[in-house]
């Protein structure tokens, strides 16, 4: 074998060798990852995403949201996300066996969404700072999205998901905004996200 002959060998088999140990040998340890049922309530955890909410995690993929926003709580050296309140445990493979591709995120640009459903489950709370993050937390670096949302006239009653705003954000009298359907889903896929029940290996 000449030198070329080896160094492609070489390269292939490193590549082969990486591709087996980073994605192989994790989607194998995965397929045998099940959801468990909880004793007393009969609910599954994790459950299955409904169409809502995986509408919603397309909307979520579409917005570029993992890219400011991790999901997935660290421990060990990392027990500052236990401390901050960003979940009550350390983050399982088994949290993500429904999600696809998983959202993990890498930068904390914006905080850790893993139980953003269970430390906000309001609806009301997600449009208003979807719409604008400065009508929730004031001073956000988050960039408003107000394309999620359609500012009508009133005709009749008001929408009963209207948004209320007030202040510099309120609209004409007369007029309201609500959200699209892309902003409904991705607030369903949002209240959803909840690592808070307990892991059995």
């Amino acid at each position: 074998m000449n030198y070329a002959s080896w160094l492609f060998l070489g390269v292939f088999l490193t590549f082969a060798a990486s591709w087996v140990a980073l994605v192989f040998i994790p989607n194998e340890q995965l397929k045998g990852l099940q959801s468990q049922r909880d004793e007393i309530t009969g609910e599954l955890h994790p459950a299955p995403f409904s169409g809502e909410e995986e509408r919603g995690m397309r909307v979520y993929v579409a917005n570029g949201c993992v890219y400011c926003h991790s999901q997935q709580v660290r421990g060990g050296d990392w027990n500052a996300d236990l401390e901050r309140g960003w979940g009550s445990r350390r983050s399982h493979p088994k949290d993500y066996i429904y999600d696809v591709p998983q959202q993990l995120g890498t930068m904390r640009t914006g905080p850790d969404l893993s139980n953003i459903g269970v430390r906000q489950p309001s609806a009301e709370w997600h449009y208003r700072h979807l719409y604008d993050p400065e009508i929730t937390s004031p001073g956000s670096n988050m960039p408003p999205h107000p394309f999620l949302f359609e500012k009508r006239k009133i005709t009749g009653a008001r929408a009963p998901d209207a948004l209320k705003l007030e202040g510099e954000w309120a609209v004409e009298q007369g007029w309201e905004v609500v959200p699209k359907p892309g902003a409904r889903d991705l607030v369903k896929y949002l209240q959803r996200l909840d690592q808070s029940y307990e892991i059995e290996d």
